[in-house]
This record gives structure tokens, sequence and C-alpha cells, in this order.
């Protein structure tokens, strides 16, 4: 074994643990106000862009989402709504951005952010354990 071999080994195991980290589960994770808010509104389940970001709806009912879900793409950087319409209580996480928002029943909830992270990123009803959509920022 060269001298070189456990700093490349190092090098290894930090590449992989950056790549691994972001797709662990959510256990431990605490809630951030940034940047999320609730709001009143509609969940019609479409998907709008514009110059003023990108609105995302969905609705979950009887354990299924509807509306936007599966892969959405977003360009990077661009300011982000979604609205979660559920009809049980539970809480949105939006992984890796680790914002995460109560839903009460019935009541539309609203997050704002910028899409500044790069990647796919889940975002899901915690509790449920379901996962609404994937978030692909490029």
């Amino acid at each position: 074994m060269s001298p070189r071999s456990p700093v490349l080994a190092r090098a290894l195991v930090g590449l992989l643990l950056a790549l691994v980290v972001p797709l662990a589960g959510c256990a431990g994770t605490a809630p951030s106000a940034s940047g999320a808010s609730s709001s009143g509104g509609s969940s019609a389940g479409t998907t709008a862009s514009s110059a003023a970001g990108k609105r995302l709806e969905v609705t979950i009912a009887h354990g299924k989402a509807s509306g936007d879900t599966g892969r959405v793409p977003v360009a990077a950087g661009t300011p982000v709504t979604l609205v979660v319409t559920s009809d049980v209580a539970d809480e949105v996480h939006v992984h890796g951005y680790d914002i995460e928002k109560e839903l009460a029943p019935g009541a539309p909830t609203t997050l704002h952010f910028d899409a500044t992270l790069t990647g796919v990123f889940e975002v899901e009803l915690h509790k449920a354990g379901i996962v609404i959509l994937h978030l692909q920022v490029e």
C-alpha cells in the first residue's frame, strides 16, 4: 500500500458521504421556517412557470397524490411556490432544503423557496411517508 492510499481512501469516503447523505431519511431533521409560509388558495394541480418562478400544486386524498407529481424539473435559481392540500393532518417536507410545514386537513399550505441547490430532492408527507414529487433542480 502506498503512502497515498489512506489519503485516497479518505477522499473516496468523503465523496461517497457527500452523495449518500442527501438521500438519507428525515430522522432528526429540525423544521426550518425560512422561506416557508402558509396561505389559502385552490389546489388545481397545475404547474405554472413564469418570470416570477414555478408554481406546483399537489392534492393528497386517501393516501394518493395528484397534480404536480412525479419528477418535476426546475431551473436552478428559480423561485418555487409549492401548494399542498391534504385530506389529513400531516407535515410536508422538502428534502435537501430542510423546509417543513404542517398541513391541516382540507386547508392549502404554501411553501415558498428559491431552488438554489441542484440535484433531485424528495418532497414527502412526513408522517404518512408518502413521496408526493421529486424536485429536479438543474
